[in-house]
């Protein structure tokens, strides 16, 4: 009984990630078009790592607790990796526990919310406003004075010392 339980789980779970890829992949060819920075999906495969495209374009996920910005303290600007454009000022940065980089407020109008409906979940889409690349999602249970976290991926971010 207990074998086929995880069997019906394991089933869904590889229904709703497929699910979520095929959103990303049609997601990827659709970003660019209200935004400043436009290339071509090889023009951003060319100018990225495969992980930096695999999150920025085609809304994926690095693993907690492994990017290079996760433990990071520097002072400085925190820019997207696509485009350069600055989203996050180090004083915003906070330990959230979570094994993603986490911040309380972004530069204004730095940032575009979307909301998301991938993996049967519904969030809030954190993404570049200058050239749509995706960065992560927002949440509500932040510390003050903003009560938000925004979940960054480090593969989505650079930074310039101050």
């Amino acid at each position: 009984m207990k074998r086929n339980i995880l069997v019906v789980l394991l089933f869904w779970l590889l229904i709703l990630q497929a699910c979520g890829q095929n959103k990303e992949n049609q997601t990827a060819k659709k970003m660019g078009k209200n935004f400043e920075v436009k290339k071509t999906e090889q023009e951003w495969q060319h100018c990225l790592s495969p992980e930096q495209y695999r999150v920025l374009r085609l809304k994926g996920t690095e693993r907690a607790f492994t990017g290079k910005f996760y433990k990071h303290n520097e002072k400085g600007i925190y820019i997207c990796a696509g485009c350069g454009n600055e989203l996050f000022k180090s004083e915003t940065k906070f330990d959230s526990g979570t094994g993603w980089p986490s911040y309380y407020d972004a530069i204004p109008g730095a940032v575009v919310l979307e909301t998301d409906y991938s993996y049967g979940m519904i969030r809030t889409e954190v993404l570049c406003a200058k050239c749509g690349g995706h960065l992560g999602h927002v949440f509500d249970d932040g510390p003050q004075p903003t009560g938000l976290r925004y979940c960054i991926n480090s593969v989505s971010l650079d930074f310039k010392k101050q």
